[in-house]
């Protein structure tokens, strides 16, 4: 369990441009009954005004937020995008954004790939990227924290990456990201125990988690698409994870094919079910051994 406050509490749901009006015409009620936090992608929001930065401006003041990067390109050959850095922190003083995160992974390099590659899991990759996330962590004026992305071919590795994670994470002194479903999924598709790598992983780094659904192209190839509902395997693998590090904050994420509000809230009030059972779990073990 982390032993550091989290920047936010309980359960939460990524904020699509998409969602701005089924949200805008849920019922307060219930939308607040479930969702504690929101989560934004910042490039897809910075210098937007007008309506939807209105919209955007609306639900700031009315949730706590969080913000995940999309374009830093951590692992990435080019340079860091410094300009983007430093609009990223005016978005995120603007808002009071509570923590920033990024994919431990790349995304550009003559220009942008629209994907997230793979980096190699090197030595000499974890000294690169460390560098490059303690100078975004100077830059934007913060910790960040960085996500275990899901991929699809590991070219060169010379480590796992169990240890490419743990590396970079203590060598970079940064946060982690933890998503279940992208464990799941690389769990398959490179045949490894997906409860013994969440369980190598530093909780005490952990700030928030995802939960999302991934698509299943074959019985050993999943593909991580956020555009379908948790599976239940997934489900179980998060409460392992709380029962491993605590019922830390946790957001569901959704891009495309969304469902009504009350599917989407539902799968949210099934992560706060998760957490409720596990702090009663903690709270009784507590009085047991008190």
């Amino acid at each position: 369990m982390s032993q550091r406050p989290f920047p936010v509490q309980g359960t939460g749901l990524g904020l699509r441009r998409a969602l701005l009006g089924p949200l805008q015409d849920a019922d307060p009620d219930r939308l607040e009954a479930s969702v504690d936090f929101m989560e934004v992608a910042p490039e897809n929001w910075i210098g937007v005004g007008g309506r939807l930065g209105h919209a955007l401006r609306a639900f700031t003041e009315r949730f706590p937020f969080v913000c995940h990067g999309l374009s830093l390109s951590l692992g990435g050959p080019a340079p860091l995008d410094e300009t983007l850095l430093r609009r990223t922190r005016a978005f995120l003083d603007a808002h009071d954004i509570r923590c920033f995160t990024e994919h431990l992974s790349y995304c550009s390099d003559a220009g942008h790939l629209y994907d997230l590659m793979p980096i190699p899991f090197t030595r000499e990759a974890v000294d690169y990227v460390a560098e490059r996330i303690r100078r975004t962590q100077d830059l934007l004026g913060r910790r960040i924290g960085i996500e275990n992305v899901s991929y699809y071919a590991a070219p060169g590795a010379e480590l796992s990456e169990i240890e490419f994670i743990n590396a970079v994470v203590s060598e970079a002194d940064c946060d982690l990201l933890l998503d279940v479903n992208n464990i799941w999924v690389n769990a398959i598709n490179h045949g490894y125990d997906p409860v013994e790598f969440l369980r190598d992983l530093p909780g005490d780094r952990v700030v928030y988690g995802h939960v999302a659904g991934h698509h299943e192209e074959a019985p050993d190839l999943r593909v991580d698409t956020h555009g379908a509902a948790v599976i239940d395997g997934v489900w179980d693998l998060l409460d392992v994870a709380y029962g491993t590090f605590g019922a830390y904050p946790t957001l569901l994420e959704r891009d495309f094919n969304f469902p009504s509000v009350d599917e989407l809230l539902a799968e949210v009030d099934r992560i706060r079910l998760a957490q409720d059972r596990h702090a009663a779990d903690s709270a009784l073990d507590a009085r047991r051994h008190g």
